[in-house]
């Protein structure tokens, strides 16, 4: 929602001073933008999940290739602008790090994962932080968890993942959407103790190739320098976290329709 404010476009009479009249410029008006947020509690569930599934289901009428993080960030904002989450803006397939989408439920950091083992764990990749820790600067713990939380420009990560063929579904994709504060500790890279990793073959031999953290209840952090000095988080999908799935659908990755069809059918 947009507000005005009421200050004065036109020139407006002052007092006099000598019987003459002193004139103010004219003053533009200020743009104020209010943007009414909501919260988890007044989301309509049920409509958030039916809309959710139409969204990934029609998405593979015409696509058999999973969807993710680019594909992910036009599906996560259409489900919100259907369910009476409005969004006021979405950085449409930016490569930049930080927030993907400001909603009235928060800003959104958008990823998405494959699970491995079964269902039980799952990896997602974060900032590149070259600027904080390298291959000719080593960095300290103290410095990188310092520029990740600079970065953290947004208040939830909505993590898509997917589990790809079963032998009972062949073709088909097990989908589970997480909404995921992102304060939760298993995501805060203060909750780990970091320690340098060291080279054990080759040219880097007992030299620091990157950080790794401790492990708490499954989950881990990393950082390689080879490649880009990228951070990745290791999660263990346990009983806790799978109470922020806010939605789950399996689909059979088979396309009834293309683009032509598409335009075919429905272009006037």
């Amino acid at each position: 929602m947009i507000t005005i404010n009421t200050e004065p476009m036109i020139k407006v009479t002052n007092k006099t001073t000598n019987n003459a009249v002193i004139n103010k410029p004219a003053v533009k008006p200020k743009l104020v933008i209010v943007e009414d947020t909501i919260t988890m509690d007044q989301v309509n569930k049920e409509l958030i999940t039916q809309n959710f599934t139409k969204c990934v289901r029609g998405y593979h009428l015409i696509n058999n290739s999973p969807i993710k993080e680019a594909v992910w960030e036009d599906i996560n904002s259409t489900v919100f602008g259907r369910s009476g989450i409005e969004v006021f803006s979405k950085s449409d397939g930016s490569h930049l790090s930080g927030m993907d989408i400001n909603s009235a439920l928060g800003r959104i950091s958008n990823k998405s994962a494959k699970y491995s083992s079964g269902k039980t764990h799952f990896d997602i990749s974060s900032y590149r932080l070259t600027t904080v820790c390298s291959e000719n600067s080593c960095g300290s713990a103290e410095e990188i968890v310092a520029e990740i939380n600079a970065r953290k420009n947004f208040d939830f990560y909505s993590i898509i993942i997917r589990k790809e063929e079963t032998t009972s579904q062949p073709n088909s994709i097990e989908y589970d959407w997480l909404l995921i504060p992102s304060t939760h500790p298993v995501l805060s890279p203060a909750s780990y103790d970091w320690t340098p990793s060291i080279g054990k073959r080759g040219k880097k031999k007992d030299s620091q190739v990157g950080w790794h953290t401790n492990t708490i209840n499954g989950c881990s952090m990393k950082i390689e320098f080879a490649m880009s000095s990228q951070l990745w988080m290791m999660i263990e999908m346990t009983a806790e976290l799978k109470q922020y799935i806010i939605a789950s659908v399996t689909v059979i990755a088979e396309s009834k329709y293309n683009y032509i069809d598409l335009y075919d059918k429905l272009a006037l």
